[in-house]
């Protein structure tokens, strides 16, 4: 088998295409065949040495992939080989070959295509956990969202609004703006020519805000959320300390979730199986219905990891960047 393999932490060019052990499915997991993975932030993270995997999981880069189940592992039932399917992964994505929990994977969902699938299982839980399931993101409330054209961003504004939620959402220059608005989000705010803050208190406060730079807008969020609102924390690219007001908090009766969803374990209330299951009854029929639906900016050749990882770094990406097979 091969796979994306990194020769030591650095830049794009550190990323090889080699051969690999072939992997092998245990009891309760699946292998896959890969059709396409997607790029994500934390693997540049990783790719850096800034990200390690967790305890057990594969070395190889790739937090979601789709494709086709090549082999069943002990006591799997509900799949079948052959079964079209997209899976959230701790690691191995870049590969020819993945193995997975297989309740991990979810159905390639009817007017979706294969390859396009490999960008949904991540954002698709990652958005769902942080702003559904712990912000309580509702019809006719407030979700703002920072970095709103990215791929979290995208998917984040159309399952808002796929909910009957109004979306509103930071981005840099006219294009990601405008690509903003397009998919459903109002108003769009400038991150280099406005105070988001300002423009969402006008609004009567955000109810969920979903947040990917961490450090450097807490104070600011805190400031635009409106009483009983909701702060979800998924990055940090505006850094990992800053000072919080625990008065503001109170007063407001404010929440703050800073949750990860690579290292949750498989099972457990907080685990990846309740949340899978959660996107694949509830989110999966808008995505069936095309009210949410894969936005891809780039098609790369998988052995090219490299320049999809450059292309990433470079900023100005609508959506996702997928690495395909073919």
């Amino acid at each position: 088998m091969y796979a994306i393999a990194i020769r030591e932490p650095g830049d794009p060019e550190v990323l090889e295409w080699t051969e690999q052990a072939e992997p092998r499915p245990g009891p309760g997991e699946v292998l896959v065949e890969v059709t396409a993975a997607g790029v994500n932030r934390a693997d540049l993270s990783q790719r850096q040495g800034n990200y390690p995997p967790p305890k057990g999981a594969s070395e190889i880069l790739g937090l979601e992939c789709s494709g086709t189940i090549a082999e069943l592992g002990e006591g799997v039932t509900g799949w079948r080989v052959g079964d079209e399917v997209c899976a959230l992964l701790a690691g191995g994505g870049y590969a020819e070959r993945v193995v997975v929990p297989a309740a991990q994977l979810l159905p390639v969902p009817a007017g979706v295509d294969l390859v396009d699938a490999a960008g949904l299982a991540e954002v698709s839980c990652t958005v769902w956990s942080n702003v559904v399931m712990e912000g309580g993101l509702t019809e006719g409330k407030l979700l703002l969202v920072h970095g709103g054209s990215g791929g979290i961003g995208t998917s984040a504004i159309q399952i808002g609004r796929a909910l009957g939620a109004r979306v509103a959402a930071t981005a840099g220059g006219p294009e990601s703006l405008r690509f903003c608005r397009e998919l459903g989000a109002d108003p769009v705010i400038s991150y280099r020519d406005e105070d988001f803050v300002e423009v969402v208190k006008g609004l009567g406060g955000a109810d969920v805000v979903l947040d990917n730079m961490g450090a450097s807008y807490l104070d600011r969020n805190l400031s635009a959320l409106a009483p009983d609102g909701h702060l979800a924390v998924i990055g940090m690219q505006g850094g990992r300390k800053a000072e919080l007001d625990l008065g503001r908090m109170l007063v407001k009766r404010l929440h703050l979730s800073v949750l990860g969803l690579r290292g949750r374990p498989v099972e457990g209330p907080t685990g990846k199986a309740a949340i899978v299951a959660d996107v694949r009854e509830r989110l999966w029929p808008h995505v069936v219905a095309g009210r949410v639906r894969p936005i891809v900016a780039h098609r790369v050749p998988l052995p090219e990891a490299a320049r999809a990882h450059a292309l990433l770094e470079a900023g100005g990406v609508h959506g996702k960047i997928l690495l395909t097979r073919s």
